[in-house]
Protein backbone atom coordinates (compact mmCIF):
# COMPACT_ATOMS: atom_id res chain seq x y z
CA UNK A 1 0.00 0.00 0.00
CA UNK A 2 1.17 3.50 -0.85
CA UNK A 3 0.79 6.03 1.99
CA UNK A 4 -0.66 9.41 1.04
CA UNK A 5 -1.50 12.34 3.33
CA UNK A 6 -3.82 14.81 1.64
CA UNK A 7 -5.26 18.06 3.02
CA UNK A 8 -8.10 20.36 2.06
CA UNK A 9 -10.54 22.87 3.45
CA UNK A 10 -13.62 21.36 5.16
CA UNK A 11 -15.93 22.68 2.45
CA UNK A 12 -18.27 21.33 -0.20
CA UNK A 13 -15.64 21.48 -2.97
CA UNK A 14 -13.90 18.53 -1.33
CA UNK A 15 -16.94 16.28 -0.91
CA UNK A 16 -15.80 14.04 -3.84
CA UNK A 17 -12.73 13.10 -1.75
CA UNK A 18 -14.91 12.03 1.17
CA UNK A 19 -17.27 10.11 -1.08
CA UNK A 20 -14.28 8.27 -2.58
CA UNK A 21 -12.96 7.47 0.90
CA UNK A 22 -16.36 6.20 2.08
CA UNK A 23 -16.62 4.01 -1.03
CA UNK A 24 -13.25 2.40 -0.22
CA UNK A 25 -11.68 3.60 -3.48
CA UNK A 26 -8.22 4.45 -2.07
CA UNK A 27 -7.78 0.93 -0.67
CA UNK A 28 -8.94 -0.67 -3.92
CA UNK A 29 -6.23 1.13 -5.85
CA UNK A 30 -3.55 0.36 -3.26
CA UNK A 31 -3.51 3.66 -1.35
CA UNK A 32 -3.68 4.13 2.41
CA UNK A 33 -5.07 7.66 2.47
CA UNK A 34 -5.05 10.01 5.44
CA UNK A 35 -7.27 13.04 4.86
CA UNK A 36 -6.74 16.16 6.97
CA UNK A 37 -9.07 19.14 7.19
CA UNK A 38 -7.49 22.61 7.22
CA UNK A 39 -10.10 25.21 8.20
CA UNK A 40 -7.31 27.85 8.25
CA UNK A 41 -7.04 27.56 4.46
CA UNK A 42 -4.33 27.65 1.81
CA UNK A 43 -1.65 29.35 3.91
CA UNK A 44 -1.86 26.64 6.55
CA UNK A 45 -1.70 23.88 3.93
CA UNK A 46 1.29 25.49 2.23
CA UNK A 47 3.08 25.48 5.58
CA UNK A 48 2.13 21.81 6.12
CA UNK A 49 3.48 20.86 2.67
CA UNK A 50 6.78 22.60 3.42
CA UNK A 51 7.03 20.96 6.83
CA UNK A 52 6.53 17.46 5.41
CA UNK A 53 3.20 17.04 7.19
CA UNK A 54 1.29 16.59 3.92
CA UNK A 55 2.10 14.91 0.62
CA UNK A 56 -0.57 16.79 -1.32
CA UNK A 57 -3.20 19.45 -0.73
CA UNK A 58 -6.03 21.30 -2.48
CA UNK A 59 -5.05 24.98 -2.39
CA UNK A 60 -6.69 28.04 -3.85
CA UNK A 61 -4.87 28.63 -7.13
CA UNK A 62 -3.71 32.12 -6.12
CA UNK A 63 -2.45 30.77 -2.79
CA UNK A 64 -0.66 27.94 -4.57
CA UNK A 65 1.20 30.24 -6.98
CA UNK A 66 2.04 32.69 -4.20
CA UNK A 67 3.23 29.84 -1.98
CA UNK A 68 5.54 28.41 -4.64
CA UNK A 69 6.96 31.85 -5.42
CA UNK A 70 7.42 32.84 -1.78
CA UNK A 71 9.04 29.91 -0.06
CA UNK A 72 8.47 26.92 -2.29
CA UNK A 73 8.57 23.42 -0.85
CA UNK A 74 5.83 22.23 -3.20
CA UNK A 75 4.60 22.55 -6.79
CA UNK A 76 1.26 22.57 -8.60
CA UNK A 77 0.45 19.24 -10.23
CA UNK A 78 -3.07 19.67 -11.61
CA UNK A 79 -6.17 21.78 -11.59
CA UNK A 80 -8.84 20.53 -9.20
CA UNK A 81 -11.64 22.81 -10.36
CA UNK A 82 -11.95 24.63 -13.67
CA UNK A 83 -14.55 27.14 -12.50
CA UNK A 84 -13.73 30.28 -10.55
CA UNK A 85 -14.45 30.84 -6.87
CA UNK A 86 -17.32 33.19 -6.05
CA UNK A 87 -16.10 35.33 -3.17
CA UNK A 88 -18.70 36.96 -0.95
CA UNK A 89 -17.75 40.43 0.34
CA UNK A 90 -19.03 40.52 3.90
CA UNK A 91 -19.42 43.10 6.65
CA UNK A 92 -20.99 42.81 10.12
CA UNK A 93 -24.78 42.93 9.90
CA UNK A 94 -24.94 46.27 11.75
CA UNK A 95 -21.98 47.79 9.89
CA UNK A 96 -22.06 51.38 8.65
CA UNK A 97 -20.76 50.06 5.30
CA UNK A 98 -23.70 49.68 2.93
CA UNK A 99 -21.99 48.98 -0.40
CA UNK A 100 -18.67 47.99 -1.93
CA UNK A 101 -17.97 51.64 -2.72
CA UNK A 102 -18.02 52.40 1.03
CA UNK A 103 -15.17 49.99 1.81
CA UNK A 104 -12.27 52.26 0.94
CA UNK A 105 -10.18 52.49 4.11
CA UNK A 106 -11.90 49.54 5.82
CA UNK A 107 -10.06 47.02 7.98
CA UNK A 108 -9.84 43.68 6.13
CA UNK A 109 -10.08 40.42 8.05
CA UNK A 110 -7.81 37.82 6.41
CA UNK A 111 -7.09 34.27 7.46
CA UNK A 112 -3.34 34.85 7.20
CA UNK A 113 -0.78 36.65 5.06
CA UNK A 114 -0.63 35.03 1.63
CA UNK A 115 -4.04 33.38 2.03
CA UNK A 116 -6.84 33.58 -0.51
CA UNK A 117 -8.77 36.05 1.62
CA UNK A 118 -5.65 38.24 1.78
CA UNK A 119 -4.97 38.07 -1.96
CA UNK A 120 -8.59 38.71 -2.91
CA UNK A 121 -8.68 41.80 -0.68
CA UNK A 122 -5.76 43.16 -2.71
CA UNK A 123 -7.07 42.07 -6.11
CA UNK A 124 -10.49 43.55 -5.42
CA UNK A 125 -9.11 46.82 -4.03
CA UNK A 126 -6.94 47.21 -7.11
CA UNK A 127 -9.96 46.54 -9.35
CA UNK A 128 -11.69 49.46 -7.59
CA UNK A 129 -8.74 51.74 -8.23
CA UNK A 130 -7.87 52.02 -4.52
CA UNK A 131 -4.37 52.25 -3.09
CA UNK A 132 -3.47 48.72 -2.01
CA UNK A 133 -0.32 49.55 -0.07
CA UNK A 134 -2.43 51.20 2.63
CA UNK A 135 -4.86 48.32 3.25
CA UNK A 136 -5.25 47.58 6.96
CA UNK A 137 -5.17 43.81 7.53
CA UNK A 138 -6.39 41.86 10.56
CA UNK A 139 -5.29 38.20 10.72
CA UNK A 140 -8.17 36.02 12.01
CA UNK A 141 -6.98 32.50 10.99
CA UNK A 142 -10.28 31.18 9.62
CA UNK A 143 -14.02 31.71 9.21
CA UNK A 144 -14.66 31.29 12.93
CA UNK A 145 -12.02 33.93 13.60
CA UNK A 146 -13.77 36.31 11.22
CA UNK A 147 -17.05 35.79 13.07
CA UNK A 148 -15.30 36.73 16.31
CA UNK A 149 -13.54 39.73 14.73
CA UNK A 150 -16.86 41.06 13.46
CA UNK A 151 -18.53 40.49 16.84
CA UNK A 152 -15.79 42.39 18.70
CA UNK A 153 -15.47 45.17 16.14
CA UNK A 154 -11.87 44.25 15.26
CA UNK A 155 -12.47 44.13 11.50
CA UNK A 156 -14.83 45.64 8.94
CA UNK A 157 -14.85 43.42 5.86
CA UNK A 158 -14.10 39.78 5.03
CA UNK A 159 -13.79 37.90 1.74
CA UNK A 160 -14.84 34.24 1.88
CA UNK A 161 -16.50 31.71 -0.40
CA UNK A 162 -20.07 32.90 -0.92
CA UNK A 163 -21.95 29.72 -0.12
CA UNK A 164 -19.99 28.70 2.98
CA UNK A 165 -20.80 32.09 4.51
CA UNK A 166 -24.47 32.05 3.44
CA UNK A 167 -25.67 30.60 6.80
CA UNK A 168 -23.97 33.50 8.59
CA UNK A 169 -25.76 35.93 6.29
CA UNK A 170 -29.06 34.14 6.83
CA UNK A 171 -28.79 34.19 10.64
CA UNK A 172 -27.95 37.89 10.71
CA UNK A 173 -24.30 37.87 11.76
CA UNK A 174 -22.88 38.78 8.33
CA UNK A 175 -24.24 41.04 5.61
CA UNK A 176 -23.06 40.53 2.04
CA UNK A 177 -22.47 43.83 0.26
CA UNK A 178 -21.12 42.34 -2.96
CA UNK A 179 -19.50 39.45 -4.77
CA UNK A 180 -16.21 39.10 -6.56
CA UNK A 181 -15.43 36.43 -9.14
CA UNK A 182 -11.77 35.50 -9.26
CA UNK A 183 -10.71 35.48 -12.94
CA UNK A 184 -9.00 32.07 -12.72
CA UNK A 185 -9.68 28.49 -11.66
CA UNK A 186 -10.48 28.16 -7.97
CA UNK A 187 -8.48 25.17 -6.69
CA UNK A 188 -5.27 23.38 -7.67
CA UNK A 189 -3.67 20.15 -6.51
CA UNK A 190 -0.27 20.78 -4.94
CA UNK A 191 2.40 18.18 -4.18
CA UNK A 192 5.30 18.47 -1.73
CA UNK A 193 8.74 18.47 -3.33
CA UNK A 194 9.84 15.43 -1.32
CA UNK A 195 7.11 13.14 -2.62
CA UNK A 196 8.60 10.31 -4.67
CA UNK A 197 7.58 8.83 -8.01
CA UNK A 198 5.51 5.90 -6.60
CA UNK A 199 3.42 8.28 -4.50
CA UNK A 200 2.99 10.69 -7.39
CA UNK A 201 1.75 7.88 -9.63
CA UNK A 202 -0.64 6.73 -6.89
CA UNK A 203 -1.89 10.28 -6.41
CA UNK A 204 -2.60 10.58 -10.12
CA UNK A 205 -4.68 7.39 -10.04
CA UNK A 206 -6.48 8.51 -6.90
CA UNK A 207 -7.18 11.99 -8.23
CA UNK A 208 -8.61 10.50 -11.42
CA UNK A 209 -11.00 8.47 -9.26
CA UNK A 210 -11.94 11.53 -7.17
CA UNK A 211 -12.75 13.56 -10.29
CA UNK A 212 -14.93 10.67 -11.46
CA UNK A 213 -16.74 10.84 -8.10
CA UNK A 214 -17.29 14.56 -8.70
CA UNK A 215 -18.82 13.83 -12.09
CA UNK A 216 -21.11 11.22 -10.54
CA UNK A 217 -22.10 13.60 -7.75
CA UNK A 218 -23.11 16.35 -10.18
CA UNK A 219 -25.28 13.87 -12.11
CA UNK A 220 -27.23 12.83 -8.98
CA UNK A 221 -30.77 14.20 -8.73
CA UNK A 222 -30.33 14.53 -4.96
CA UNK A 223 -26.90 16.19 -5.14
CA UNK A 224 -28.08 19.49 -3.66
CA UNK A 225 -29.80 17.74 -0.76
CA UNK A 226 -26.77 15.52 -0.05
CA UNK A 227 -24.33 18.46 -0.03
CA UNK A 228 -26.71 20.67 1.94
CA UNK A 229 -27.09 18.07 4.68
CA UNK A 230 -23.35 17.52 4.97
CA UNK A 231 -22.39 21.18 5.09
CA UNK A 232 -25.50 22.69 6.69
CA UNK A 233 -26.41 24.63 3.57
CA UNK A 234 -29.81 25.26 2.04
CA UNK A 235 -30.44 22.94 -0.94
CA UNK A 236 -31.47 25.92 -3.10
CA UNK A 237 -28.12 27.60 -2.39
CA UNK A 238 -26.28 24.36 -3.15
CA UNK A 239 -28.17 23.99 -6.44
CA UNK A 240 -27.02 27.49 -7.42
CA UNK A 241 -23.44 26.62 -6.45
CA UNK A 242 -23.54 23.38 -8.44
CA UNK A 243 -24.63 25.25 -11.57
CA UNK A 244 -21.54 27.46 -11.27
CA UNK A 245 -19.03 24.74 -10.37
CA UNK A 246 -16.96 22.61 -12.74
CA UNK A 247 -14.43 20.15 -11.39
CA UNK A 248 -11.46 19.36 -13.64
CA UNK A 249 -12.16 16.91 -16.42
CA UNK A 250 -8.74 15.28 -16.16
CA UNK A 251 -5.53 15.30 -14.15
CA UNK A 252 -3.66 18.04 -15.96
CA UNK A 253 -2.50 21.63 -15.86
CA UNK A 254 -1.07 23.98 -18.45
CA UNK A 255 1.05 27.10 -18.15
CA UNK A 256 -1.89 29.09 -19.55
CA UNK A 257 -3.96 28.05 -16.53
CA UNK A 258 -1.66 30.13 -14.32
CA UNK A 259 -1.03 33.12 -16.59
CA UNK A 260 -3.74 35.45 -15.24
CA UNK A 261 -3.19 34.68 -11.57
CA UNK A 262 0.58 35.08 -11.90
CA UNK A 263 0.18 38.41 -13.67
CA UNK A 264 -2.24 39.63 -11.00
CA UNK A 265 0.09 38.63 -8.18
CA UNK A 266 3.00 40.40 -9.86
CA UNK A 267 0.88 43.49 -10.40
CA UNK A 268 0.15 43.53 -6.68
CA UNK A 269 3.83 42.86 -5.87
CA UNK A 270 2.85 39.71 -4.00
CA UNK A 271 5.31 37.53 -5.93
CA UNK A 272 8.75 38.48 -7.29
CA UNK A 273 8.65 40.22 -10.67
CA UNK A 274 11.07 37.69 -12.17
CA UNK A 275 8.93 34.70 -11.11
CA UNK A 276 7.91 32.53 -14.06
CA UNK A 277 4.72 30.46 -13.80
CA UNK A 278 6.36 27.38 -15.31
CA UNK A 279 8.49 27.17 -12.17
CA UNK A 280 5.33 26.38 -10.24
CA UNK A 281 4.41 23.29 -12.28
CA UNK A 282 5.34 19.66 -11.84
CA UNK A 283 2.86 17.39 -13.66
CA UNK A 284 2.12 14.06 -12.02
CA UNK A 285 3.70 10.98 -13.53
CA UNK A 286 2.10 10.13 -16.84
CA UNK A 287 0.78 13.61 -17.66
Amino acid sequence: MIELRVGGVPEHFNLPWHLAIEAGIPERIGVRLTWRDYPDGSGAMAAALRAGELDAALLLTEGAVSGVANGGGFKIASLYTESSLIWGIHVPAASRFKSVADLRGARYAISRLGSGSHLMAFVHARSQGWQVDALELVAVRNLAGAVEAFATGAADVFFWEKFMTKPLVDDGRFRRVGEFLAPWSAFAVCVADGVGAPQRAALRTLLTAVLAEAKTLVARTDAAAVIGKRYLLEPADVAEWLRATRWAREVAIDIDDLAQVTAALKNLQLVPQDFQAERALVPLLGT
